[in-house]
């Protein structure tokens, strides 16, 4: 019985070891509708930190790994110098490989870009990444973002470029 705990001990001993990891900070209260332009902070860049699903994941909510702050920006819309690349039938792609991507034949070389489904009028800002041969594959989340039937074959509006092009 007494080796049964030396095992737990052991390892505890050697958690004490590990260097401390910093604290989460808390996030700070939204400011009030009655505070003036001047006195609200400029909204920080939404850093993206791709996080693979759990091992054991079967849903699209447990698969689609971004943030809420991360489906907005790629849901914000990307102003100006966009060329339209044509219409694209998509399929979902590995849906443990998280983020907002666009695997297709339409580019040759990775890019920022932008797709839509017209049926729901939505869109989401993607990396464009080729793809050698036929079809087009898409991201769990940008698909979820544009509201687009996770079992269909949609045909999305796809576009390159834009502010950071």
């Amino acid at each position: 019985m007494k080796a049964h705990l030396l095992v737990p001990m052991l390892a505890l001993c050697a958690c004490s070891q590990l260097p401390s990891l910093p604290m989460m900070q808390q996030e700070e209260p939204a400011p009030s509708a009655s505070a003036s332009p001047a006195m609200i902070p400029a909204a920080p860049e939404v850093e993206t930190v791709t996080i693979a699903p759990a091992a054991n994941a079967r849903t699209a909510e447990q698969f689609d790994t971004t943030s809420a702050a991360e489906r907005a920006k790629a849901a914000a819309p990307q102003p100006g110098g966009e060329r339209s690349l044509g219409s694209v039938v998509v399929s979902l792609g590995d849906p443990s490989k998280p983020g907002f991507w666009l695997e297709t034949t339409l580019v040759s070389a990775p890019t920022e870009g932008r797709v839509v489904f017209p049926a729901s009028g939505k869109s989401a800002r993607v990396d464009l990444l080729p793809i050698e041969g036929g079809g087009a594959r898409i991201s769990l989340a940008a698909m979820r973002l544009i509201e687009a039937p996770l079992t269909d074959l949609p045909t999305l509006e796809v576009y390159a470029g834009g502010a950071n092009s």
